[in-house]
């Protein structure tokens, strides 16, 4: 039975809630035997002896600084260090000029700058005699000192080249980059303050295979410069393959004993390459192709700046908030998409089609975990509709991002206010540290939202009883009873007729209240079909499903012209436990948690009401529903 509250509680209650820590006594009966896998004496104190993560830890694991090519040819000069310390919440100045700051200090923060000619283009600017020998980067120069218009068409004409493979030689010299490498390792150690602040090394493989087919990936190291300055980071002149990219990775941790992982991008720029069951060369994948998969990508980047690539409205059309800062026209370079393509685009679509391949090949290669990102280019993580700084310097605040351009490529265009505030990664991470976030994104113990701070938990297991949602710590009962976001779900106990699951939420004190919480299950049918359904298991209100099964709209408190709301609809906190009515155990199948806000205003309306000059479209959309999207749990029918 699903609980759906409407009081309202102060902020300071919010922050201050125990809801997503632990559960006392009162929300049902703590197995014994179970309990000591979490606490090493348990008596009296609920949160004595605790093992398992208590808080979540938001951060940003893909944000380019100057360092990165296009970025700087664009104007940013928001560096590394300058970008550390903003997530740290300190305030800087950005590229154009204007003093910017976090509403709230992140916890951790990887900077993910492309390694193709990480740092390089700075000496083309300043006119390196070596550089200025090259016509195009001659050409690039007078570009980029120029300004204005003409940065931002070598930038555009900077990605083409390198998803072309076209950058001339001087810009891929790799002792120069490896020289740069150890510099960006330097300035991310001296920001690490391990229980405070995690300054994780990273950086991005840009495969734009095809000509703009977007399959990046940020690599993400556990370890410190140590490990990290052993080995050159790949590029995509090294290879834009990514079964090669997995291969480097394995000879990373051969050579240095240290550990790493891969985390792809939105696919909805591949051109339907991110979740192809061919390999971009066209090769059929096989089972040695989903073991690596499996084993290097535990998590995807369901939601960021360019789009969120949950699902597609056309390939879920009962499913109403499937249609979200949806970008479907074309890959990186805005080649048109065709038929067919859009299937391998999507992040449910994937988790999907990974249990027919795992019948198939003994080995799921789409089993990953959800977060989010900004994929921001201008040294500022930013998420929140009130306080956003755009992809590239041009779309930082000011009245001409209403009308200009994000991305212009002979033509094909994509607006500014297409662009997304999105998104943020919780981890539950049992300390500040990067060993444990970098473990926690492993097992896939981890959420994404599109920049609001929703609290989400999310247990699955086969014990857990409708009085288990009535206490204000859950994960006490949710780690002694069952599994967290991202696991699989233990072998069901004799009697077991369902799983069931644990589900809590708690609002952004800084954001709307809460709509409602989903569970989104995913399956392959007998027939071997994919299938997918929606389920409303919490909401606000006293509202009572239709006769189609589905929850009315919560309503609309924004007033766009002041770029307001009030939170007097919707609830502060939801929680339910739910069991799945249409369970088979033949069948293996995946399920996750979606949480919906009330509307609020988008940063489009914050533009609107704060730039006497902007002139908006009437077809621009000037109000958000932000959301949460939880890793998923899985089923497995087994042999």
């Amino acid at each position: 039975m699903a609980r759906h509250f409407a009081s309202v509680l102060l902020s300071t209650t919010l922050l201050a809630s125990p809801l997503l820590a632990q559960v006392t006594t009162d929300a049902g009966t703590i197995d014994p035997e179970k309990i000591e896998r979490f606490f090493n004496q348990p008596g009296y104190s609920p949160y004595a002896g605790r093992s398992f993560p208590t808080r979540p830890l938001w951060g940003e694991q893909h944000l380019h600084t100057s360092w990165s090519a296009d970025a700087f040819a664009s104007g940013t000069r928001v560096g590394p260090d300058e970008a550390l310390r903003y997530a740290k919440g300190a305030e800087i100045t950005s590229s154009t000029g204007q003093p910017v700051k976090l509403s709230r200090p992140y916890d951790w923060m990887v900077v993910t700058d492309h390694s193709d000619a990480m740092g390089v283009v700075a000496s083309v600017y300043e006119g390196d005699p070596n550089m200025m020998a090259d016509p195009q980067l001659k050409q690039w120069h007078d570009g980029m000192v120029e300004g204005g218009a003409s940065a931002s068409a070598v930038m555009m004409e900077m990605i083409a080249a390198q998803g072309n493979g076209e950058l001339p030689e001087q810009m891929t010299d790799n002792n120069v980059q490896f020289d740069i490498w150890k510099n960006m390792t330097e300035i991310v150690e001296g920001h690490n303050e391990p229980g405070i602040f995690s300054a994780i090394i990273g950086y991005e493989w840009s495969s734009n295979y095809g000509g703009g087919n977007n399959l990046h990936r940020n690599l993400i190291y556990r370890d410190d410069k140590y490990f990290a300055d052993q080995v050159r980071p790949l590029t995509t002149f090294d290879t834009e393959q990514p079964r090669e990219l997995w291969d480097w990775m394995q000879a990373y941790e051969d050579k240095t004993g240290g550990r790493i992982l891969a985390i792809p991008h939105n696919g909805n720029l591949s051109n339907g390459l991110m979740f192809a069951t061919e390999t971009p060369d066209g090769n059929p994948i096989d089972a040695a192709w989903a073991e690596k998969r499996a084993r290097w990508e535990p998590l995807y980047e369901v939601t960021q700046g360019k789009g969120t690539s949950e699902q597609h409205p056309s390939l879920a059309p009962s499913d109403e908030f499937a249609d979200f800062e949806i970008w479907d026209k074309g890959n990186l370079n805005v080649v048109p998409k065709e038929p067919g393509m859009i299937e391998y685009e999507y992040a449910r679509e994937a988790l999907k089609r990974g249990l027919k391949l795992e019948d198939e090949f003994g080995t799921n290669p789409f089993k990953f975990g959800l977060l989010g990102s900004t994929d921001a280019h201008t040294g500022i993580s930013s998420t929140e509709e009130n306080n956003f700084w755009g992809k590239f310097p041009q779309s930082e605040p000011g009245p001409e991002r209403s009308t200009g351009n994000a991305f212009d490529f002979d033509g094909r265009t994509v607006k500014d206010w297409k662009l997304g505030a999105s998104g943020l990664t919780a981890v539950w991470a049992t300390e500040n540290t990067r060993a444990s976030i970098w473990d926690a994104m492993k097992r896939k113990e981890v959420y994404g939202t599109t920049g609001t701070r929703i609290g989400l938990r999310f247990f699955g297991g086969w014990e857990f009883a409708e009085s288990d949602a009535l206490g204000r710590t859950p994960a006490n009962i949710g780690y002694a009873k069952g599994v967290p976001m991202g696991g699989d779900l233990m072998p069901a106990p004799e009697g077991a007729t369902a799983p069931n699951f644990l589900v809590a939420a708690l609002k952004d004190p800084f954001s709307g209240n809460l709509d409602r919480i989903q569970i989104i299950k995913g399956w392959v049918d007998a027939a071997g079909e994919m299938q997918e359904k929606i389920y409303d298991v919490a909401w606000s209100g006293d509202r009572e499903p239709g006769e189609d099964g589905k929850v009315p709209p919560v309503g609309d408190t924004v007033d766009v012209a002041t770029a307001s709301f009030t939170n007097t609809i919707g609830a502060p906190e939801l929680i339910a436990v739910w069991s799945d009515p249409d369970f088979d155990p033949a069948l293996d199948a995946f399920y996750y948690a979606r949480v919906i806000e009330i509307p609020t205003p988008r940063w489009t309306a914050y533009d609107a009401a704060y730039f006497e000059d902007a002139a908006f479209a009437d077809d621009v959309p000037m109000t958000v529903t932000e959301r949460a999207y939880s890793s998923p749990i899985w089923y497995s029918h087994g042999e």
